[in-house]
């Protein structure tokens, strides 16, 4: 029964035009993108050690993709070193930051400071490495995440908002993340080569790290918690959300497959307040609305760009 529902499933997908697969997939990688933040968060509220976390991300990861690295006989790509400095970079290093970020802060906290620093980043590092050029519609988007970081600032100062050691965890990996795309654009690698390399070398890299210093705390944790966080983590982001999304760009293009998934962690931040009880104050609303427009950069649909 379950293999004749795989198979209607296929069959009712192949008849979908390239476009509506690529919306498809697009829908897919918002709805995993989404529920990131959320899970993210959950760390915190089922007592969960964030590198415990870390460690099953990778692991489950490595553990996934290896056999079908051996299978294919395709692993030499695996000795490129620029894949263990998109590992440290892209991987490790953003993922310490941003599950702390998340330990320590709302869900809304991390789009503000995350989605909408990473466009930031991107760009201004992109322009010192790769001396890309910023175009006029970038230019304006950025300069609203800049005016809206700046406001956000000033609100906080006067005591109208909260900023704490989650968001400079956000804010450093945005700065990750900025300086991972940057280094994709430079070095060509296929989606599933990145996928794999990356996987596998943060498991090596980051296995010995937790077995040198980390003390781990598993005991504090339910056995169900910890397998939903690694299954989640482990395979539904690092693999397929990876795969979905590359699908998704090849499909409908990077403008506006990036544009709709991007829309997942603004969905999340509302969905938080019933789910987890978080609350959203003006301060907030206001950071939301501005990273959304500097970010998704909407008015890029009616212009045809």
């Amino acid at each position: 029964m379950t293999f004749l529902s795989v198979r209607l499933v296929m069959a009712v997908f192949h008849c979908l035009s390239d476009k509506q697969q690529g919306y498809l997939f697009t829908f897919i990688t918002m709805c995993i993108w989404g529920a990131f933040g959320l899970m993210a968060r959950m760390n915190a509220y089922w007592h969960i050690q964030i590198w415990d976390v870390l460690l099953l991300r990778f692991g489950i990861a490595a553990a996934v993709l290896l056999p079908i690295l051996w299978w294919k006989k395709d692993y030499q790509f695996l000795f490129d070193f620029k894949l263990l400095i998109l590992a440290l970079v892209g991987s490790i290093g953003y993922c310490i930051f941003v599950y702390n970020g998340f330990f320590y802060a709302p869900v809304a906290h991390g789009v503000v400071f995350l989605n909408g620093t990473f466009p930031l980043f991107a760009a201004l590092i992109g322009y010192i490495m790769l001396r890309s050029p910023i175009d006029r519609q970038t230019g304006i988007g950025l300069s609203i995440i800049v005016m809206t970081l700046l406001l956000m600032t000033i609100s906080i100062i006067i005591g109208d908002g909260y900023f704490g050691r989650g968001d400079l965890m956000f804010i450093a990996s945005g700065l990750c993340w900025g300086l991972f795309s940057v280094l994709l654009r430079k070095w060509s690698f296929s989606a599933w080569h990145i996928m794999c390399g990356v996987a596998i070398w943060s498991a090596v890299i980051y296995s010995l790290i937790y077995a040198i210093f980390i003390t781990p705390a598993f005991h504090t944790a339910t056995p169900t918690h910890l397998a939903i966080q690694g299954i989640f983590h482990g395979i539904f982001v690092v693999i397929i959300a990876t795969l979905t999304y590359a699908e998704a760009v090849a499909k409908i293009g990077i403008f506006k497959a990036g544009s709709i998934a991007n829309l997942a962690p603004f969905i999340a931040s509302i969905i938080a307040v019933p789910l987890l009880g978080e609350m959203l104050n003006t301060t907030l609303v206001m950071g939301l609305i501005g990273m959304a427009i500097g970010a998704l950069q909407p008015w890029r649909w009616f212009i045809g760009r």
